[in-house]
């Protein structure tokens, strides 16, 4: 009957009636062909993922970690958009010489991915190595600090930038064994609160991506120490995020408008969730 709409006339009523602008999801800021990326723990896991995304994206790629072997097989499928940067972020002078080695074409960087991290060991803080600590103290915390250090002042005198920092849920929910990868994921966290409020009045955006159990990766391996039966059994029986997934979620911030700064994003599989709070009981 005329004058009735059905679900399908509908929709299209409203397609032809819409303003043009409104047919299409307003565009995010073109990724202009000089953009630069620099992703640190690019060798494997949500690094690769990131970098390669970017690179499908349009975007140059800086690729640092330890194994230049690996950095070496992305700069063959990418000869001119990845250029691979291979030290340990956890060393100052090494990450000061690898960004004084930067072609000039290469050395404003408009995208900082701190994603370089590891854990070691689930030991209580009482029976935990110290070597342990002091390597996840040094990379967590010494190692992002030092590169965002580095690259600000020139994002900051061209009034353009953003700081992706990878956290993680451990830096806002405790657990056994957590001690100290916990508490260099809060100061991930609180870090990259304080560099928004640092940055006030400039174009400078500052985000903290916060991942729960994310299978895929190299991070249980490097927690148990080459123990892969173990590290296989974080993850049996539940579909756990990826880094792809991690990865989908950086291009995604990285498109918003340049007036918008998403301050954190906190993202598990949907078969984690939260558990009560633990009472020891005499």
């Amino acid at each position: 009957m005329e004058g009735i709409f059905t679900p399908s006339n509908l929709l299209l009523f409203l397609m032809q009636t819409m303003p043009d602008s409104v047919h299409s999801a307003p565009p995010g800021p073109a990724t202009p062909a000089a953009s630069i990326a620099l992703v640190t723990g690019a060798t494997a896991g949500f690094g690769q993922a990131i970098s390669r995304a970017l690179l499908q994206a349009g975007w140059r790629v800086i690729g640092t970690g330890r194994r230049a072997d690996r950095l070496a097989a992305l700069r063959a499928q990418w000869p001119e958009a990845f250029l691979p940067l291979a030290f340990d972020v956890a060393g100052r002078a090494a990450a000061q010489g690898a960004l004084a080695s930067l072609p000039a074409a290469w050395q404003d960087v408009d995208l900082l991915v701190n994603n370089a991290g590891l854990a070691l060991g689930l030991e209580r803080a009482d029976q935990a190595s110290l070597d342990d600590w002091d390597r996840m103290i040094d990379t967590n915390i010494r190692g992002l600090a030092t590169l965002t250090r580095l690259l600000l002042p020139q994002m900051v005198r061209r009034n353009r930038g953003y700081v992706i920092n990878i956290g993680s849920i451990a830096g806002n929910w405790p657990y056994p064994g957590g001690n100290v990868y916990g508490a260099t994921k809060a100061f991930v966290k609180q870090f990259s609160q304080n560099l928004r409020a640092d940055l006030a009045g400039t174009a400078i955006r500052v985000s903290n991506v916060e991942p729960g159990l994310c299978g895929g990766t190299e991070f249980s391996n490097v927690r148990f120490k080459g123990d892969d039966e173990r590290a296989a059994s974080v993850y049996a029986g539940v579909q756990a995020i990826g880094p792809e997934d991690i990865a989908r979620i950086v291009l995604w911030l990285v498109q918003q408008p340049p007036h918008v700064n998403v301050n954190r994003i906190e993202v598990m599989p949907v078969a984690q969730s939260f558990a009560p709070l633990s009472v020891a009981r005499g």
